[in-house]
């Protein structure tokens, strides 16, 4: 029987993402503007909900392509609006659109300013349940500063942490979760007889 953390056996689209994905370091500025728009679009819903409708989100936002995004007008999103596949939030796709044109601006690659904001693996204790995971942390409260300050919109500091807990800038698997169990087994040095 595989251990996994207690959200991760709820149903099978949970487990297929939790053992593939969430906590797996994820990097690329249209897979991590993906994940930005996604994290967005959950605010306020369940994961499960954003995750069952991933692939219908990839097809209107074409694919996530930071420039195709960016480029959307008031006909897009009001085709985005009649969408019944995707979660029809005008806020939340004019966020998305908004953001494309951020990343376009930015003086710095996407990829190396999130992941600038991810904590040091050194001295970190792994939740020993889910209790123990935190909502927010000092790093996603400064990344939703950052971004907000850039001109990121619909990103506060619960959000980013959930992106960082699903681009793998943090571990937040279980002590006795199989994925926990098998990264802190690599981690560990070998011992010498």
């Amino acid at each position: 029987m595989i251990v996994r953390c207690a959200w991760g056996d709820s149903t099978p689209d949970y487990a297929e993402y939790h053992d593939t994905e969430w906590g797996v370091e994820l990097h690329g500025e249209t897979e991590l503007f993906e994940r930005l728009c996604l994290e967005a679009f959950q605010s306020g819903l369940s994961w499960i909900t954003i995750l069952r409708k991933r692939e219908s989100f990839r097809r209107a936002f074409g694919g996530f392509d930071p420039a195709t995004v960016a480029a959307y007008d008031d006909a897009d999103v009001e085709r985005l609006m009649a969408d019944a596949s995707i979660v029809r939030n005008r806020a939340k796709i004019n966020a998305c659109v908004r953001n494309a044109g951020v990343l376009a601006d930015l003086d710095v690659p996407f990829d190396d300013l999130l992941w600038s904001f991810a904590p040091s693996k050194e001295g970190r204790v792994r939740p020993a349940t889910m209790a123990d995971v935190p909502a927010v942390t000092p790093e996603s409260k400064a990344l939703a500063k950052e971004l907000k300050r850039r001109g990121f919109v619909f990103f506060g500091p619960t959000t980013a942490y959930a992106l960082m807990q699903a681009t793998g800038m943090v571990d937040d698997h279980v002590a006795t979760c199989f994925r926990a169990v098998a990264a802190d087994r690599r981690r560990r040095p070998a011992t010498s007889r």
